[in-house]
């Protein structure tokens, strides 16, 4: 528990053959380099991206994250229906605080995500600032928050000066099909 009302499970080595996994995705997602907004200005996103829907014939998520999506949607009893990818390459490839749009639109979000590749540093603080709580996830880590987390906290991948190697985030979301249907 991070809080009266947040929670997070983390689960080490959680998913075996996650060196393979993360070598087919690598290799054959479309990956893309989004721009967003930062100090006024509009700038390459310092991570690559990918998303799965269901939509898109061309992007078929292997047969193992079906059976993670499926058990994740039965622990959590949450109907996961999209895949994001997050490609970080190096040290100088990061995401900066923030809490995930489903705090939006549902009340207590649960996010899971599967970490592949080289561990990096995943960062929790209280929203608005003050002392965080990190992960070293990789190597197939399991991550899930949940409760108000989404609302009352917020995460992040920092950059880093030394980076063993590239980092895959694998995010399981909900609901996200029926919001926009």
């Amino acid at each position: 528990w991070l809080d009266d009302s947040c929670w997070v499970d983390y689960a080490p080595n959680w998913l075996g053959g996650s060196d393979a996994l993360f070598a087919e995705l690598a290799d054959s997602l479309p990956w893309r380099q989004r721009e967003v907004t930062m100090y006024e200005r509009r700038l390459p996103e310092p991570r690559l991206t990918c998303w799965w829907d269901g939509s898109d014939p061309a992007i078929t998520p292997p047969a193992l994250l079906t059976d993670v999506r499926t058990a994740m949607t039965q622990r959590y009893r949450r109907p996961f229906d999209t895949i994001g990818f997050n490609l970080y390459r190096d040290g100088h490839d990061s995401v900066a605080w923030h809490g995930d749009r489903e705090r939006f639109r549902d009340e207590d979000p649960v996010v899971v995500i599967v970490s592949l590749g080289s561990a990096r540093q995943f960062m929790l603080r209280p929203r608005g600032g003050g002392r965080s709580t990190a992960f070293r996830a990789g190597h197939g880590d399991l991550l899930v928050m949940g409760g108000a987390c989404q609302h009352r906290w917020e995460h992040c991948v920092p950059k880093t000066a030394r980076a063993e190697g590239p980092r895959l985030s694998v995010m399981f979301r909900h609901n996200l099909l029926s919001a926009t249907a």
